[in-house]
């Protein structure tokens, strides 16, 4: 069920689309929301969305779903619905393909016409106002024509329309509004009839002793981040076996200082020369501090793909979702792999309620919130970290001189594709 605050009477409905396991569903029902139909293709999510909520949810393809027939279902008419939502999958603009080729297909890969599913809905339906979330990538400079897209087609929509939507966009670290990870994702919201939306200033900053610093007069406090410890500290003995990690790589880890991944291990770290400068993805051998944020949980790590937890073990499911901030009670359906990639693409729940609270706000509504409901609490005191363990004998003969990452594009994988080009 939705919360309601006193300041409106029903709760605010949504159509929400690729609502994957819903995160940013979650977050806005914090916020007073209530989503009235949800779009989910993937069988394992759909199965989560309906074991936590009694939401309405088509497992279908957006493509093959007649905007019509989202009304139908949602109980609502065109221009009835106060939110739209979604995160059209994000691959065809993702960082890491850009990292390991130089370049990407974008929006000739096929897989981009989800923003453009997005869009349609948004012309059909014409909700009060919409929010659209999707990776950084989307708006790399000189790389941004998916965002320009976007802003030209809310341009033909209100002409054809003759609505008022209007464009705002910028792109948030889930860490500096109280997520206990660093996730930076684009977020672009609009009003039907042109009002600008405020994004929130940061709320939280980087505080070594776990205070931030007295302000000066007139400065606005800042909270210290949230910490992976503030998330998980209570969870951290959990040692089932099936968290082990596995794979070459796994009796590396624990030779590996919390807060840091295989560039320990490289001449410029203070660990055996094991591995070339940047030679590796940053999330390999990547283990979380207890001290720090969680890096990106990401959808489909492989087996030395992290952050690992600091006792050198996967992270259990409970804890995936602490970091995304989804509510303790909630269930998450399917396979190791099913719910990695669920709670890896989701939004981060609080981020989720303070926009939703933030939308509110500009649609008139007077929301008064002292905290978020689903930000963590500090975790105090924070124990020292795990000790280091002696680097095995079976990798010591990988010690020696390994060339440095040449630069973006121009790593192994690009040059052999180059070469097999020509």
């Amino acid at each position: 069920m939705a919360t309601k605050d006193r300041t409106t009477s029903k709760p605010l409905r949504v159509i929400s689309l690729f609502t994957g396991a819903g995160g940013l569903d979650l977050g806005l029902e914090a916020a007073g929301f209530e989503t009235a139909v949800a779009v989910e293709l993937d069988a394992d999510s759909a199965a989560t969305l309906r074991a936590n909520r009694a939401w309405t949810v088509l497992e279908r393809d957006i493509h093959k779903i007649p905007s019509k027939e989202l009304l139908e279902v949602a109980g609502l008419q065109e221009g009835d619905a106060d939110l739209l939502v979604g995160g059209p999958p994000c691959q065809p603009f993702s960082k890491s393909g850009y990292w390991a080729t130089g370049d990407a297909r974008r929006l000739e890969d096929p897989r981009a016409s989800t923003i453009e599913a997005y869009l349609r809905v948004l012309l059909d339906t014409k909700p009060r106002a919409f929010l659209l979330e999707n990776v950084g990538g989307l708006a790399y400079r000189n790389k941004d024509e998916g965002l320009d897209l976007i802003r030209r087609s809310i341009e033909r929509i209100n002409r054809a329309a003759g609505t008022s939507y209007s464009f705002c966009c910028t792109v948030l670290d889930a860490a500096r509004y109280g997520v206990p990870q660093e996730r930076e994702r684009l977020f672009i919201v609009g009003q039907r009839e042109g009002a600008e939306f405020a994004f929130p200033s940061p709320t939280h900053a980087f505080a070594e002793s776990g205070q931030c610093q007295p302000p000066l007069s007139g400065v606005r406090v800042l909270e210290p981040y949230r910490t992976a410890w503030d998330a998980i500290g209570d969870l951290e003995d959990d040692d089932n076996s099936d968290l082990a990690m596995t794979g070459k790589w796994a009796g590396l880890l624990p030779s590996i200082p919390e807060g840091q991944n295989y560039l320990y291990h490289t001449e410029r770290g203070k660990g055996l020369p094991l591995f070339g400068w940047r030679r590796r993805y940053w999330s390999f051998l990547l283990k979380l501090s207890k001290r720090l944020p969680s890096w990106t949980i990401t959808a489909q790590p492989g087996s030395a793909i992290g952050p690992f937890h600091w006792k050198s073990r996967r992270l259990s499911l409970r804890e995936l979702c602490r970091l995304q901030t989804f509510p303790d009670a909630y269930q998450v359906c399917g396979t190791r792999s099913s719910y990695q990639k669920q709670i890896g693409n989701a939004v981060p729940s609080a981020l989720a309620e303070l926009l939703g609270l933030e939308i509110r706000r500009m649609m008139g509504d007077h929301v008064r919130r002292k905290e978020l409901q689903l930000v963590p609490k500090q975790r105090l005191p924070v124990p020292a970290a795990e000790r280091v363990r002696r680097v095995p004998e079976r990798f010591r003969h990988l010690a020696g001189n390994h060339e440095a990452h040449p630069g973006t594009g121009r790593g192994y994988a690009a040059v052999l594709r180059a070469d097999a080009a020509r």
